[in-house]
């Protein structure tokens, strides 16, 4: 066994918040390490919504998830983080000497002295279609996420589900497949008020065909799918022909291990004090959709906003005698140095 990484900072997520991290704790010159279960960068923006446009992210009137994430990577390149990806953190326990050990599922240790737990919803699962044998053509006729729209194009595509994704992929498809049907349990959505009218209005024009029941079997060919099965609340069945099913029935938040390190948590987040993003216990911090504390908003935005401030205080934490000076990367040729940038004539 090798001897445990030594880091003074461990951040858990590799979703935009913790990305972010990355770059605010670079700026303090305090190096990070970057954990995720996931086996890319990017978290719910890649592997939910790569393609679809994000309205509120500052000075970024809209980008695509995937944008939004190959930016931050850029922006964090000059701090070299090591990303650890596909696994998980097992364990996590605090040291006489105040660093936290830290375990993951493919066996590598880090001794840290701070840790940044980013980890969104915590380990999420889409809420499963519930048809037998229908989860054998997952990934390949069954799709719980969209990676890669174009190869539903020209297809005869089922979306299933009520709120803003199904809707939106609905929208998306409506031009660009061979037929688009939307199946839902009832006549009520959950979504964009926008989206549900221009759902309808592609309904009326027959772009998009809505079926109200819920789907309760499937037949399949050659190893492909070619039908499916759907019952309305009357036990009526229809007989629909289908080349690939998208579900979207949510997601199933699931803390995981974290639950299990000690940290005061309430309706599966994280507490934290809103002057240093702190948790229960010193040197461990929480930012983005994974903390809770009064007025949180679960906003990208909001989590970069965090994780400014947790850099900060991990910094009084790492060297309680060392003042923090707040410097700007306008103006700072210190900044300027570690960001790899020539510094301007300031007169």
């Amino acid at each position: 066994m090798q001897s445990p990484t030594l880091a003074d900072a461990v951040i858990i997520g590799a979703g935009p918040v913790g990305l972010f991290q990355v770059f605010e704790l670079g700026l303090l010159d305090i190096k990070a390490h970057i954990i995720d279960s996931l086996p890319e960068v990017g978290g719910q923006c890649i592997e939910l919504y790569p393609d679809k446009p994000i309205y509120d992210i500052p000075a970024i009137p809209v980008c695509s998830g995937r944008e939004l994430i190959n930016n931050l990577l850029k922006q964090i390149e000059p701090f070299k983080p090591q990303f650890y990806l596909g696994r998980e953190v097992i364990r996590l326990e605090k040291q006489e000497n105040g660093c936290f050990f830290i375990e993951t599922s493919q066996a590598e240790q880090f001794l840290a002295r701070t840790v940044f737990i980013a980890a969104g919803v915590g380990a999420f699962q889409p809420r499963l279609l519930n048809v037998d044998g229908i989860e054998d053509l997952v990934g390949r006729h069954v799709f719980y996420y969209v990676k890669h729209p174009e190869q539903f194009f020209n297809k005869k595509i089922v979306v299933c589900g009520g709120g803003d994704s199904a809707l939106d992929w609905a929208l998306h498809f409506a031009d660009k497949a061979a037929s688009v049907t939307l199946i839902h349990r009832r006549d009520d959505f959950k979504a964009a008020p926008q989206s549900i009218t221009n759902m309808r209005e592609l309904c009326a024009a027959g772009k998009i065909q809505l079926l109200i029941g819920q789907i309760t079997g499937f037949a399949q060919q050659d190893d492909h799918l070619r039908e499916i099965t759907v019952t309305d609340i009357d036990g009526n069945t229809q007989i629909l022909p289908v080349d690939d099913l998208l579900i979207f029935f949510g997601l199933s938040p699931k803390l995981g291990p974290i639950a299990d390190w000690g940290l005061a948590i309430e309706r599966k987040q994280v507490l934290v004090d809103t002057e240093k993003f702190q948790t229960s216990i010193p040197g461990i911090y929480a930012v983005g959709d994974i903390n809770a504390y009064p007025g949180k908003k679960k906003l990208i935005l909001s989590g970069f906003h965090e994780a400014a401030l947790a850099a900060f205080a991990a910094a009084e934490y790492l060297n309680p005698e060392k003042p923090v000076q707040l410097q700007y990367t306008t103006t700072s040729p210190k900044l300027h140095q570690a960001l790899g940038v020539k510094s301007p004539g300031f007169e």
